[in-house]
Protein backbone atom coordinates (compact mmCIF):
# COMPACT_ATOMS: atom_id res chain seq x y z
CA UNK A 1 0.00 0.00 0.00
CA UNK A 2 1.46 3.35 -1.06
CA UNK A 3 1.64 6.12 1.53
CA UNK A 4 0.71 9.05 -0.74
CA UNK A 5 2.55 11.75 1.18
CA UNK A 6 5.90 9.96 1.40
CA UNK A 7 5.55 8.70 -2.16
CA UNK A 8 4.82 12.13 -3.65
CA UNK A 9 7.58 13.82 -1.64
CA UNK A 10 10.02 11.24 -3.03
CA UNK A 11 8.95 11.79 -6.63
CA UNK A 12 8.78 15.59 -6.38
CA UNK A 13 12.38 15.64 -5.14
CA UNK A 14 13.48 13.17 -7.79
CA UNK A 15 11.86 15.07 -10.67
CA UNK A 16 13.43 18.33 -9.57
CA UNK A 17 16.88 16.85 -9.03
CA UNK A 18 16.79 15.03 -12.37
CA UNK A 19 15.68 18.16 -14.21
CA UNK A 20 18.21 20.51 -12.59
CA UNK A 21 21.21 18.19 -12.43
CA UNK A 22 20.80 15.85 -15.39
CA UNK A 23 18.38 16.65 -18.20
CA UNK A 24 18.67 20.41 -18.69
CA UNK A 25 22.45 20.54 -18.04
CA UNK A 26 22.94 17.82 -20.70
CA UNK A 27 21.19 19.93 -23.34
CA UNK A 28 22.62 23.27 -22.23
CA UNK A 29 26.12 21.76 -22.35
CA UNK A 30 25.90 19.71 -25.53
CA UNK A 31 22.94 21.10 -27.49
CA UNK A 32 22.84 24.86 -27.07
CA UNK A 33 24.33 26.60 -30.12
CA UNK A 34 26.24 29.54 -28.66
CA UNK A 35 27.40 30.69 -32.11
CA UNK A 36 24.23 30.84 -34.22
CA UNK A 37 21.58 30.62 -31.52
CA UNK A 38 19.02 27.86 -31.14
CA UNK A 39 19.59 24.27 -30.13
CA UNK A 40 21.03 21.16 -31.76
CA UNK A 41 19.25 17.89 -31.02
CA UNK A 42 21.17 15.27 -33.06
CA UNK A 43 23.43 14.07 -30.25
CA UNK A 44 24.95 10.64 -29.67
CA UNK A 45 24.97 8.81 -26.36
CA UNK A 46 27.74 10.98 -24.88
CA UNK A 47 26.34 14.24 -26.24
CA UNK A 48 28.61 14.47 -29.29
CA UNK A 49 27.05 16.35 -32.22
CA UNK A 50 26.14 13.93 -35.03
CA UNK A 51 24.34 16.32 -37.39
CA UNK A 52 24.11 20.13 -37.35
CA UNK A 53 20.66 20.11 -39.00
CA UNK A 54 18.20 21.81 -36.66
CA UNK A 55 14.67 20.63 -36.09
CA UNK A 56 12.51 23.76 -36.07
CA UNK A 57 9.80 22.26 -33.91
CA UNK A 58 12.52 21.52 -31.36
CA UNK A 59 13.58 25.15 -31.28
CA UNK A 60 10.10 25.94 -29.95
CA UNK A 61 9.98 22.86 -27.75
CA UNK A 62 13.31 23.63 -26.08
CA UNK A 63 12.46 27.30 -25.56
CA UNK A 64 9.12 26.27 -24.06
CA UNK A 65 10.70 23.77 -21.67
CA UNK A 66 13.26 26.32 -20.47
CA UNK A 67 10.52 28.83 -19.77
CA UNK A 68 8.23 26.20 -18.26
CA UNK A 69 10.96 25.07 -15.85
CA UNK A 70 11.76 28.72 -15.00
CA UNK A 71 8.09 29.39 -14.21
CA UNK A 72 7.29 26.22 -12.29
CA UNK A 73 10.47 24.89 -10.67
CA UNK A 74 13.02 27.64 -10.05
CA UNK A 75 13.77 30.99 -11.76
CA UNK A 76 17.15 29.97 -13.17
CA UNK A 77 18.47 32.80 -15.36
CA UNK A 78 20.47 30.37 -17.54
CA UNK A 79 17.21 28.68 -18.53
CA UNK A 80 15.51 31.96 -19.37
CA UNK A 81 18.52 33.13 -21.41
CA UNK A 82 18.47 29.84 -23.34
CA UNK A 83 14.75 30.31 -24.05
CA UNK A 84 15.35 33.85 -25.31
CA UNK A 85 18.22 33.02 -27.65
CA UNK A 86 16.24 30.09 -29.07
CA UNK A 87 13.13 32.21 -29.65
CA UNK A 88 15.39 34.78 -31.33
CA UNK A 89 16.67 32.04 -33.64
CA UNK A 90 13.08 31.06 -34.54
CA UNK A 91 12.14 34.66 -35.29
CA UNK A 92 15.28 35.40 -37.30
CA UNK A 93 15.54 32.22 -39.37
CA UNK A 94 12.63 29.81 -39.18
CA UNK A 95 9.68 31.61 -40.78
CA UNK A 96 8.93 32.28 -44.46
CA UNK A 97 7.22 35.38 -45.94
CA UNK A 98 3.75 33.86 -45.39
CA UNK A 99 4.40 33.21 -41.71
CA UNK A 100 4.83 29.45 -42.18
CA UNK A 101 7.64 27.80 -40.24
CA UNK A 102 10.14 25.38 -41.69
CA UNK A 103 10.66 21.85 -40.40
CA UNK A 104 14.45 21.72 -40.80
CA UNK A 105 17.12 24.41 -41.14
CA UNK A 106 20.92 24.42 -41.24
CA UNK A 107 23.00 25.42 -38.24
CA UNK A 108 22.98 29.06 -39.38
CA UNK A 109 19.23 28.99 -40.08
CA UNK A 110 19.34 28.42 -43.85
CA UNK A 111 15.99 26.72 -44.68
CA UNK A 112 16.16 23.06 -45.69
CA UNK A 113 12.66 21.67 -45.56
CA UNK A 114 9.02 22.70 -45.24
CA UNK A 115 6.39 20.11 -44.30
CA UNK A 116 2.61 20.16 -44.59
CA UNK A 117 2.15 20.40 -40.81
CA UNK A 118 1.88 23.32 -38.40
CA UNK A 119 3.68 21.60 -35.55
CA UNK A 120 6.69 23.95 -35.71
CA UNK A 121 4.29 26.88 -35.25
CA UNK A 122 2.50 25.23 -32.36
CA UNK A 123 5.67 24.85 -30.29
CA UNK A 124 6.94 28.31 -31.19
CA UNK A 125 3.64 29.75 -29.94
CA UNK A 126 3.80 28.03 -26.53
CA UNK A 127 7.48 29.00 -26.20
CA UNK A 128 6.64 32.67 -26.73
CA UNK A 129 3.71 32.45 -24.31
CA UNK A 130 5.88 30.85 -21.64
CA UNK A 131 8.54 33.50 -22.12
CA UNK A 132 5.89 36.21 -21.76
CA UNK A 133 4.74 34.56 -18.53
CA UNK A 134 8.32 34.45 -17.22
CA UNK A 135 9.26 38.01 -18.10
CA UNK A 136 5.96 39.89 -18.12
CA UNK A 137 6.86 41.08 -21.63
CA UNK A 138 3.48 41.27 -23.34
CA UNK A 139 5.01 41.61 -26.81
CA UNK A 140 5.80 37.88 -26.66
CA UNK A 141 2.19 37.12 -25.74
CA UNK A 142 1.14 39.08 -28.82
CA UNK A 143 3.67 37.23 -30.97
CA UNK A 144 2.36 33.90 -29.65
CA UNK A 145 -1.20 34.89 -30.52
CA UNK A 146 -0.16 35.92 -34.03
CA UNK A 147 1.49 32.54 -34.60
CA UNK A 148 -1.60 30.76 -33.23
CA UNK A 149 -3.95 32.71 -35.50
CA UNK A 150 -1.69 31.96 -38.46
CA UNK A 151 -1.95 28.26 -37.63
CA UNK A 152 -5.73 28.41 -37.63
CA UNK A 153 -5.70 30.28 -40.92
CA UNK A 154 -3.33 27.79 -42.53
CA UNK A 155 -5.50 24.88 -41.40
CA UNK A 156 -8.74 26.52 -42.52
CA UNK A 157 -7.60 27.80 -45.93
CA UNK A 158 -7.54 25.18 -48.71
CA UNK A 159 -4.34 25.23 -50.73
CA UNK A 160 -1.96 26.51 -48.03
CA UNK A 161 -1.17 23.10 -46.50
CA UNK A 162 -0.80 20.21 -48.89
CA UNK A 163 -3.33 17.44 -48.06
CA UNK A 164 -1.92 14.15 -46.82
CA UNK A 165 -4.05 12.18 -49.27
CA UNK A 166 -5.50 12.73 -52.72
CA UNK A 167 -9.23 13.64 -52.87
CA UNK A 168 -10.25 9.96 -53.01
CA UNK A 169 -9.58 9.75 -49.25
CA UNK A 170 -11.10 12.43 -47.06
CA UNK A 171 -9.71 12.22 -43.54
CA UNK A 172 -8.74 14.20 -40.46
CA UNK A 173 -6.03 13.52 -37.88
CA UNK A 174 -6.02 13.41 -34.10
CA UNK A 175 -2.51 14.93 -33.70
CA UNK A 176 -3.29 18.52 -34.59
CA UNK A 177 -6.67 18.34 -32.80
CA UNK A 178 -5.01 17.48 -29.50
CA UNK A 179 -2.00 19.76 -29.89
CA UNK A 180 -4.24 22.77 -30.44
CA UNK A 181 -5.92 22.14 -27.08
CA UNK A 182 -2.56 22.49 -25.38
CA UNK A 183 -1.48 25.49 -27.47
CA UNK A 184 -4.69 27.41 -26.73
CA UNK A 185 -4.50 26.44 -23.02
CA UNK A 186 -0.94 27.71 -22.67
CA UNK A 187 -1.73 30.95 -24.51
CA UNK A 188 -4.75 31.61 -22.29
CA UNK A 189 -2.34 32.11 -19.39
CA UNK A 190 -1.00 35.28 -21.04
CA UNK A 191 -3.59 36.27 -23.69
CA UNK A 192 -7.27 36.99 -23.83
CA UNK A 193 -8.80 36.24 -27.19
CA UNK A 194 -12.07 34.51 -28.14
CA UNK A 195 -10.25 32.39 -30.74
CA UNK A 196 -8.44 30.54 -27.94
CA UNK A 197 -11.68 29.38 -26.32
CA UNK A 198 -13.15 28.68 -29.73
CA UNK A 199 -10.22 26.42 -30.59
CA UNK A 200 -10.49 24.49 -27.32
CA UNK A 201 -14.21 23.94 -27.89
CA UNK A 202 -13.71 22.87 -31.50
CA UNK A 203 -11.02 20.38 -30.51
CA UNK A 204 -13.06 18.90 -27.64
CA UNK A 205 -16.09 18.62 -29.90
CA UNK A 206 -14.00 16.86 -32.56
CA UNK A 207 -12.65 14.40 -30.00
CA UNK A 208 -16.14 13.58 -28.73
CA UNK A 209 -17.93 13.46 -32.06
CA UNK A 210 -15.27 12.10 -34.40
CA UNK A 211 -12.22 10.47 -32.85
CA UNK A 212 -13.71 8.59 -29.90
CA UNK A 213 -15.13 5.26 -31.05
CA UNK A 214 -16.91 3.47 -28.19
CA UNK A 215 -17.34 0.32 -30.27
CA UNK A 216 -13.58 -0.19 -29.93
CA UNK A 217 -13.21 1.62 -26.59
CA UNK A 218 -10.59 3.66 -28.37
CA UNK A 219 -9.59 7.10 -29.58
CA UNK A 220 -8.47 6.67 -33.20
CA UNK A 221 -5.64 8.59 -34.89
CA UNK A 222 -7.41 9.09 -38.21
CA UNK A 223 -11.11 9.25 -39.08
CA UNK A 224 -13.32 10.55 -41.89
CA UNK A 225 -14.51 14.19 -42.04
CA UNK A 226 -17.54 13.31 -39.89
CA UNK A 227 -15.82 10.72 -37.75
CA UNK A 228 -16.38 7.83 -40.14
CA UNK A 229 -14.40 4.71 -39.28
CA UNK A 230 -11.85 4.07 -42.05
CA UNK A 231 -11.27 0.32 -42.13
CA UNK A 232 -7.64 0.38 -43.29
CA UNK A 233 -4.37 -0.17 -41.44
CA UNK A 234 -3.99 3.61 -41.00
CA UNK A 235 -7.64 4.10 -40.07
CA UNK A 236 -7.52 1.41 -37.40
CA UNK A 237 -4.40 2.82 -35.70
CA UNK A 238 -4.44 3.54 -31.97
CA UNK A 239 -1.49 5.55 -30.66
CA UNK A 240 -1.80 5.02 -26.88
CA UNK A 241 0.83 7.66 -26.04
CA UNK A 242 -0.98 10.36 -28.03
CA UNK A 243 -4.30 9.43 -26.46
CA UNK A 244 -2.87 9.51 -22.93
CA UNK A 245 -1.32 12.90 -23.69
CA UNK A 246 -4.73 14.12 -24.88
CA UNK A 247 -6.23 12.97 -21.57
CA UNK A 248 -4.00 15.22 -19.49
CA UNK A 249 -4.42 18.14 -21.89
CA UNK A 250 -8.15 17.84 -21.18
CA UNK A 251 -7.49 17.71 -17.43
CA UNK A 252 -5.57 21.00 -17.80
CA UNK A 253 -8.64 22.60 -19.41
CA UNK A 254 -10.97 21.08 -16.81
CA UNK A 255 -8.81 22.48 -14.01
CA UNK A 256 -8.70 25.93 -15.63
CA UNK A 257 -12.52 25.79 -15.69
CA UNK A 258 -12.68 25.11 -11.97
CA UNK A 259 -13.01 21.33 -12.23
CA UNK A 260 -15.36 20.81 -15.19
CA UNK A 261 -16.79 17.38 -14.30
CA UNK A 262 -17.89 16.48 -17.82
CA UNK A 263 -14.43 17.19 -19.15
CA UNK A 264 -12.78 15.27 -16.32
CA UNK A 265 -14.96 12.25 -17.12
CA UNK A 266 -14.05 12.49 -20.81
CA UNK A 267 -10.34 12.69 -19.97
CA UNK A 268 -10.52 9.70 -17.62
CA UNK A 269 -12.42 7.64 -20.17
CA UNK A 270 -9.73 8.33 -22.77
CA UNK A 271 -6.98 7.60 -20.24
CA UNK A 272 -8.53 4.33 -19.06
CA UNK A 273 -9.24 3.02 -22.56
CA UNK A 274 -5.82 4.03 -23.84
CA UNK A 275 -4.01 2.55 -20.87
CA UNK A 276 -5.70 -0.77 -21.54
CA UNK A 277 -4.62 -0.66 -25.20
CA UNK A 278 -1.12 0.60 -24.41
CA UNK A 279 0.14 -1.11 -21.25
CA UNK A 280 2.26 -4.16 -22.05
CA UNK A 281 1.13 -6.85 -19.59
CA UNK A 282 4.09 -9.07 -20.43
CA UNK A 283 7.04 -6.68 -20.33
CA UNK A 284 5.63 -3.45 -18.87
CA UNK A 285 5.68 0.04 -20.38
CA UNK A 286 3.45 1.70 -22.96
CA UNK A 287 3.62 0.17 -26.44
CA UNK A 288 3.76 2.31 -29.61
CA UNK A 289 0.81 1.25 -31.75
CA UNK A 290 -2.22 -1.01 -31.69
CA UNK A 291 -4.88 -1.89 -34.25
CA UNK A 292 -8.43 -1.36 -32.99
CA UNK A 293 -9.51 -4.66 -34.58
CA UNK A 294 -6.41 -6.42 -33.26
CA UNK A 295 -4.85 -6.95 -36.67
CA UNK A 296 -1.04 -6.66 -36.76
CA UNK A 297 -0.19 -2.93 -36.83
CA UNK A 298 1.49 -1.68 -39.99
CA UNK A 299 4.19 0.47 -38.40
CA UNK A 300 7.50 -1.37 -38.03
CA UNK A 301 8.08 0.23 -34.59
CA UNK A 302 4.67 -0.97 -33.40
CA UNK A 303 5.89 -3.04 -30.43
CA UNK A 304 8.77 -0.79 -29.40
CA UNK A 305 8.83 1.38 -26.29
CA UNK A 306 9.62 4.98 -27.13
CA UNK A 307 10.50 7.51 -24.42
CA UNK A 308 7.60 9.90 -24.88
CA UNK A 309 4.52 7.65 -24.32
CA UNK A 310 6.02 6.71 -20.95
CA UNK A 311 6.43 10.36 -19.93
CA UNK A 312 2.84 11.16 -20.95
CA UNK A 313 1.60 8.19 -18.93
CA UNK A 314 3.53 9.42 -15.87
CA UNK A 315 1.88 12.85 -16.09
CA UNK A 316 -1.61 11.56 -16.86
CA UNK A 317 -1.72 8.96 -14.07
CA UNK A 318 -0.50 11.52 -11.53
CA UNK A 319 -3.01 14.11 -12.79
CA UNK A 320 -5.83 11.55 -12.62
CA UNK A 321 -4.92 10.84 -9.00
CA UNK A 322 -4.95 14.56 -8.26
CA UNK A 323 -8.47 15.09 -9.64
CA UNK A 324 -10.02 11.85 -8.32
CA UNK A 325 -8.05 10.84 -5.21
CA UNK A 326 -8.40 7.28 -6.51
CA UNK A 327 -5.44 5.21 -5.31
CA UNK A 328 -5.65 3.06 -8.46
CA UNK A 329 -4.19 5.96 -10.46
CA UNK A 330 -1.33 6.34 -7.99
CA UNK A 331 -0.66 2.63 -8.42
CA UNK A 332 -0.55 3.14 -12.19
CA UNK A 333 1.88 6.00 -11.66
CA UNK A 334 4.07 3.66 -9.62
CA UNK A 335 3.97 0.96 -12.32
CA UNK A 336 4.84 3.25 -15.21
CA UNK A 337 7.42 5.20 -13.21
CA UNK A 338 9.27 2.15 -11.96
CA UNK A 339 9.36 0.62 -15.46
CA UNK A 340 10.45 3.87 -17.10
CA UNK A 341 13.16 4.69 -14.58
CA UNK A 342 14.47 1.12 -14.71
CA UNK A 343 14.97 1.23 -18.48
CA UNK A 344 15.37 4.73 -19.97
CA UNK A 345 17.89 6.77 -17.92
CA UNK A 346 21.53 6.47 -18.98
CA UNK A 347 23.37 6.45 -15.66
CA UNK A 348 26.79 6.67 -17.29
CA UNK A 349 26.44 9.60 -19.70
CA UNK A 350 23.22 11.27 -18.54
CA UNK A 351 19.84 11.99 -20.16
CA UNK A 352 17.63 9.12 -21.36
CA UNK A 353 17.67 6.65 -24.20
CA UNK A 354 14.79 7.19 -26.58
CA UNK A 355 14.24 3.89 -28.33
CA UNK A 356 13.83 0.55 -26.60
CA UNK A 357 12.81 -2.86 -27.87
CA UNK A 358 9.64 -4.33 -26.44
CA UNK A 359 11.54 -6.11 -23.65
CA UNK A 360 13.14 -2.83 -22.54
CA UNK A 361 16.59 -3.42 -24.07
CA UNK A 362 18.16 -0.42 -25.83
CA UNK A 363 17.52 -0.33 -29.59
CA UNK A 364 19.89 2.57 -30.24
CA UNK A 365 21.70 4.80 -27.75
CA UNK A 366 21.53 8.32 -29.26
CA UNK A 367 20.14 11.01 -26.97
CA UNK A 368 18.55 13.00 -29.77
CA UNK A 369 17.69 13.42 -33.42
CA UNK A 370 15.18 15.57 -35.31
CA UNK A 371 12.33 13.94 -33.35
CA UNK A 372 13.81 13.30 -29.90
CA UNK A 373 15.28 16.12 -27.88
CA UNK A 374 14.68 18.26 -24.80
CA UNK A 375 10.90 18.26 -24.59
CA UNK A 376 8.85 15.29 -23.37
CA UNK A 377 11.26 14.28 -20.61
CA UNK A 378 11.87 17.72 -19.06
CA UNK A 379 8.22 18.71 -19.58
CA UNK A 380 7.20 15.58 -17.67
CA UNK A 381 9.56 16.45 -14.83
CA UNK A 382 8.31 20.05 -14.57
CA UNK A 383 4.63 19.13 -14.85
CA UNK A 384 4.89 16.15 -12.50
CA UNK A 385 6.86 18.15 -9.95
CA UNK A 386 4.11 20.80 -10.00
CA UNK A 387 1.38 18.14 -9.71
CA UNK A 388 3.15 16.53 -6.74
CA UNK A 389 3.39 19.92 -5.03
CA UNK A 390 -0.30 20.63 -5.68
CA UNK A 391 -1.39 17.28 -4.23
CA UNK A 392 0.93 17.60 -1.23
CA UNK A 393 -0.42 21.10 -0.54
CA UNK A 394 -3.97 19.75 -0.63
CA UNK A 395 -3.14 17.34 2.23
CA UNK A 396 -2.64 20.22 4.70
Amino acid sequence: MIDPKTYLQYWAARYRDDLENNILPFWLTHGLDRVNGGVYTCLDREGQLMDTTKSVWFQGRFAFVCGFAYNNVTPNKEWLDAAKQTIDFIENHCTDEQGRMYFEVKADGTPLRMRRYVFSESFAAIAMAEYALATGDKTYAEKALTVFKNMRRFLATPGILEPKYLPALQAQGHSITMILINVASRLKLVCEDPELDKQIEESIQALEQYFIHPEFKALLEMVGPNGEFIDTCAGRTINPGHCIETAWFLLDVAEARGGDRKLVDLALQILNWSWKWGWDEEFGGIINFRDCRNFPPQDYSQDMKFWWPQTEAIIASLYAYKVTGDAAYLERHREISEWTYAHFPDHEFGEWYGYLHRDGSVAQPAKGNLFKGPFHIPRMMVKSYALCQDILNSFH
